[in-house]
């Protein structure tokens, strides 16, 4: 029999951020000239529009965690364009621009009561992608509970809601051997998807789960328009890092665990992966997984020794040597790439561990240099602040008469005011903020 593993992760993860900070090792991120509309620290605030209807990780909310969001812009009518969002074993949800719930897609149940259950992690999209039924526009999901990729097509006028599950039943695990290794769950975690322009191949680009690698998977059209995926070649980022006084430094974790990857995401237009390594930095790489990568930014955190304590479950932080960036906080974690029509425009990352928001160049030849960044403030008491973002999508273009210049979205990883759990405590949701994007442009002068 198999034991089927609960997945912890947060916690922990949470906790041993809150120590480095409290070491001091969070520096304050502030713009070199602040622009209007800047709040204290030097960076940008704006507010969201709206927000989706929160989210709640225990038995009464379907054990639903928001973490991932992607942008699809109906064609034929902009202002009804959708946000598909992943919701972990609460599996997707769709909204449309006044975040809205149109659909909910439950994530697969579990082979058996011991097994670990479907749950969805990161999702991206592709247009008009091959299939044997013609091209559809299909969102990408890794589905972290059962070490598998799902594919949906999305049609605003399927009558059962816009996705509809076209995942080829004979799909195999992406990393693992067998369910006892899928229950271990070092399984598909982030994601991104990158079609070549040279070849007209799709692929998603999926990391590993509390492991370094990255694996280049291209789909590939099955019978009945149904899509699968096949293992194109794997690369495994650095898991320890030489100092530069000499000493080898790996960031502290649970025993077993190395360095992960989850937020990622492919310029379109160069064909170059960018990677989230949540205590460490972002990375560029061709998105081939054939060249070798570049660490564009670190965190603060990064070369901080630390201890880990069993009972406690927490990282106890040395001294900062002062090997870490100054702008990202650990975690690293959602990437999205904002393009502009002349080839200009941005890398915005979401730095987890201060609640902030950091713009890169998107030109590779401009080594990718920090532009600034903000923060998405409270806009009244019941529209909150953005904290711990996960996952976060950009799209700079009409979105009809609500979004004319563009949509952001981001998860918010605490969603406030707390519900009361009828119990004498609370409940702490997590949901997705939808952001103007104009008015963000306006304010950070993008």
């Amino acid at each position: 029999m198999t034991v089927r593993k609960r997945t912890p992760v947060r916690t922990s993860r949470a906790k041993r951020r809150v120590a480095l900070l409290a070491s001091g090792t969070a520096l304050t991120t502030f713009l070199a000239a602040a622009p209007a509309g800047a709040g204290t620290s030097g960076l940008a605030t704006v507010t969201a529009t709206s927000e989706s209807a929160a989210l709640f990780d225990d038995e009464a909310g379907g054990n639903s965690d928001a973490d991932d969001p992607a942008i699809w812009r109906n064609p034929a009518d902009p202002g009804r364009s959708l946000v598909v969002a992943t919701a972990k074993e609460g599996g997707l949800r769709v909204y449309d621009l006044d975040a809205r719930l149109v659909q909910s897609v439950s994530a697969p149940k579990p082979p058996t009561e011991d097994d670990a259950p479907g749950r969805y992690n990161n999702v991206d999209l592709v247009t008009g992608l091959r299939t044997s039924a013609g091209r559809a526009d299909v969102a990408v999901v890794s589905d972290r509970g059962n070490d598998r990729l799902r594919i949906y097509r999305i049609d605003p006028s399927a009558p059962n809601g816009p996705l509809t599950d076209i995942t080829d039943p004979a799909a195999a695990p992406v990393f693992s051997a067998d369910q006892a290794e899928i229950n271990d769950q070092h399984t598909a975690y982030g994601l991104a998807t990158w079609t070549d322009k040279a070849t007209g191949r799709t692929y998603a680009l999926v990391s590993r789960r509390e492991r370094t690698r990255l694996a280049l998977l291209e789909l590939v059209p099955a019978a009945n328009g149904k899509v699968g995926y096949r293992n194109v070649r794997t690369l495994d980022l650095p898991a320890s890092f030489r100092l530069p006084d000499g000493t080898t430094w790996s960031p502290c974790g649970e025993p077993g665990e190395l360095p992960q990857i989850e937020g990622m995401v492919v310029d379109p237009a160069t064909g170059t992966l960018y990677a989230g390594q949540e205590d460490i930095g972002i990375w560029r790489l061709p998105a081939d997984l054939t060249g070798k990568p570049v660490l564009v930014d670190r965190t603060k955190e990064y070369g901080v020794p630390g201890t880990y304590d069993e009972e406690t479950e927490e990282c106890t932080p040395g001294a900062d040597p002062g090997y870490g960036g100054k702008r990202l906080s650990a975690d690293v974690e959602g990437l999205t790439i904002y393009q502009e029509s002349d080839g200009d425009g941005y890398l915005l990352a979401s730095s987890q561990g201060d609640n902030t928001f950091a713009l890169y160049d998107r030109e590779v030849s401009e080594a990718n240099e920090y532009e600034g960044g903000f923060r998405i403030g409270a806009a009244s008491q019941t529209l909150d602040s953005v904290e711990e973002c996960d996952g976060a999508a950009v799209l700079n273009a009409p979105l009809g008469s609500r979004y004319p210049r563009g949509l952001l979205v981001v998860q918010d990883g605490h969603e406030t005011p707390e519900v009361p759990d009828g119990e004498g405590g609370t409940r702490t949701g997590t949901g997705f903020k939808f952001v103007d994007l104009g008015k963000l442009v306006d304010a950070t002068d993008m």
